[in-house]
């Protein structure tokens, strides 16, 4: 069941917030335009992993030469520093075994168009009509697949 939990504007890129999706604490994650969303929960002591800090990888081929990659696609828990991808939930240290919990999520167009009501029971419109327009409210929204 997809739940709508923020619309695009209040997760900006490079951010995430922290929601309570059917009972269960979740991460949402904005990185470069796209969402993830991962279970609020450290799978090693079951520590808040989205209040973690997000960064990057370092890799060393060599000594003395460093890159820096995947810049806030890594998410650290603050408990014990177990790293897992934000894309995948996977673990750094064991990604065959240990994985966080990963949710679908999806950007969708809300719209919500307003009609004039008919008058109430009884009454008949009057000769005296004000001019109106339509209006539609338009938005992104993000929602995350939580199933059953």
């Amino acid at each position: 069941m997809k739940h709508v939990v923020a619309t695009v504007d209040e997760i900006p890129p490079g951010r995430h917030t922290i929601v309570e999706v059917a009972g269960r604490s979740i991460g949402v994650f904005n990185i470069g335009g796209e969402f993830f969303a991962l279970r609020n929960s450290c799978p090693h002591q079951g520590g808040p992993l989205c209040a973690g800090r997000v960064s990057g990888f370092v890799i060393a081929e060599t000594p003395g030469e460093y890159q820096y990659s995947r810049q806030g696609e890594i998410l650290r828990c603050p408990w014990h520093g177990w790293e897992f991808d934000i894309r995948t939930g996977q673990s750094w240290f064991d990604p065959a075994k240990v994985r966080v919990r990963r949710y679908d999520v999806t950007v969708a167009p809300s719209s919500a168009t307003t009609d004039a009501s008919p008058p109430a029971p009884g009454l008949e419109p009057g000769p005296y009509v004000a001019e109106r327009y339509d209006v539609s409210v338009e938005r992104q929204l993000v929602m995350v697949d939580v199933p059953g």
